[in-house]
């Protein structure tokens, strides 16, 4: 524990900035590396408002670096990412996390009950609101089938459920969450092909007013892409 509270920040938080609206993204000649190793060189990537921008790549390409770092979980050693055209390091780190929506393959669970688990998103959230985001990640069919419905724990870390439907859940966040920007990294990879195409669909349906980072080795869910860039060896293309 001490171990941990000495820990330092990979980035310093930032405030006091005048708070911005989302108008779109972009990287420009990106490069970042662990340690020695390059995981991207001179990445460049543009992000229009509205739009859907598929990321495809196998695993270790160096997709899901560019996620976190459209998310400053760390600063670039070159080039520069911005939101809205202005340098990421110089929003404000609430600012930041409303405007964007982060879903991981792995999505993490507490052990609490459904219903709470999801309104981390939106704690002031309607169960009308609750109920509407599982719909769009094709999850509300499942919750409705158990004992206590949302009312239902999820036992330590999700441990209860399988990793398709703590996948789902993490969806259905996202969606509560209502951000502008929404980053998906490999948000179906748990699930058959069925609830792919469900939750694909909402994506393109729900679009309106939002612009997706979808990052996945499965070209099915290109699909939907306005846009799509290939990533090899930390390379795009």
């Amino acid at each position: 524990m001490l171990d941990i509270l000495d820990e330092t920040p990979a980035v310093e938080e930032v405030d006091g900035k005048p708070e911005i609206a989302f108008t779109g993204a972009e990287a420009e000649h990106v490069t970042f590396a662990y340690g020695s190793e390059n995981i991207l060189s001179d990445v460049s990537v543009q992000i229009p408002q509205n739009s859907v921008v598929g990321i495809v790549g196998r695993s270790g390409s160096g997709k899901s670096t560019l996620l976190k770092l459209l998310m400053r979980f760390w600063d670039v050693q070159q080039g520069n990412v911005k939101i809205s055209d202005t340098p990421i390091n110089q929003i404000n780190t609430a600012n930041l996390r409303e405007m964007e929506s982060f879903v991981t393959q792995e999505t993490h669970l507490f052990h609490d009950s459904i219903k709470n688990n999801l309104r981390i998103a939106k704690l002031n959230a309607f169960d009308e609101e609750i109920e509407a985001a599982c719909k769009k990640a094709s999850v509300h069919d499942f919750i409705m089938t158990l004992p206590q419905g949302y009312d239902t724990p999820v036992g330590e870390l999700g441990d209860t459920l399988s990793g398709g439907e703590r996948q789902r859940l993490g969806l259905a966040r996202a969606f509560l969450h209502e951000a502008p920007f929404l980053l998906l990294d490999e948000p179906t990879s748990n699930l058959d092909s069925l609830n792919e195409a469900v939750i694909l669909k909402s994506l393109h349906e729900e679009r309106e007013g939002k612009t997706v980072v979808l990052v996945s080795h499965r070209q099915s869910t290109m699909r939907i892409a306005d846009t799509a860039y290939s990533v090899e060896h930390g390379r795009m293309s």
